[in-house]
């Protein structure tokens, strides 16, 4: 088997549904390599950059994720993600004002909910701006 099913959904939709013959998950432990017939695990996601090898494409495919679950199978990788934007999708100045609201939102939040909607959008945000700047390392 040289690929594996991969499936990135989020709260709003699904992300990316195909073959992949690598996948780098940035996990609460460090980045997680992940090539098919990997031993089973389940991982939290942390805020950065998911980094896909699909089969027929010189470019990853890059979704910035701000959190959520990760669970491998041998033959299948599923990451229910929190807030989840494709590369092709994001726009530096749109996400440093969201990082802006957020963290003013943060500092000024009277109770848990709102709370934690900031913390979520910073989450978002940070994770946005993250994939952005590893664009841009890979075009040097």
């Amino acid at each position: 088997m040289k690929t594996m099913q991969v499936e990135v959904v989020s709260n709003e939709q699904n992300i990316f549904s195909g073959e992949a013959s690598f996948v780098v998950v940035p996990t609460v432990t460090g980045e997680l390599g992940i090539y098919p017939r990997h031993m089973p695990i389940m991982s939290m996601v942390r805020p950065g950059v998911l980094r896909l090898t699909v089969p027929g494409q010189t470019q990853e495919v890059l979704v910035a994720v701000s959190g959520g679950l990760l669970e491998v199978q041998p033959d299948k990788l599923t990451i229910l993600a929190e807030v989840a934007v494709r590369g092709n999708e994001m726009d530096q100045a749109r996400a440093e004002e969201a990082k802006k609201i957020a963290e003013e939102r943060l500092k000024s939040a009277q109770d848990e909910k709102s709370t934690a909607a900031a913390q979520a959008a910073l989450a978002a945000a940070i994770a946005e701006l993250k994939t952005l700047d590893y664009i841009r390392s890979q075009k040097h």
